[in-house]
């Protein structure tokens, strides 16, 4: 197809991955479901999560610990609904 991109090898369901990275998720987080979704199945990573809390409920210090552990930079001038938006779109 035009416009497909190759997710390379260690991608085990390549067509969940293009519709997560067409849904605009990131190649890793894509990657990471597409995985999960193959070794264990669809279903079965659709009914995991929701194990933490909402984002809106974490203190301004709490999400720059998070977003340090994922690598988002520019974290000690963002503001909490900033941290929030950056998290949500890593």
């Amino acid at each position: 197809m035009p416009g497909r991109r190759d997710p390379g090898p260690s991608v085990k369901d390549s067509e969940l991955y293009e519709e997560l990275r067409d849904e605009g998720n990131s190649k890793e987080k894509s990657a990471r479901i597409a995985n999960a979704a193959a070794a264990r199945g669809r279903s079965s990573v659709g009914k995991k999560g929701g194990e933490s809390g909402s984002y809106d409920d974490w203190t301004v210090e709490d999400l720059r610990k998070r977003a340090s552990e994922l690598g988002i930079g520019g974290r000690s001038s963002m503001n909490k609904s900033d941290l929030i938006d950056a998290l949500r779109h890593h």
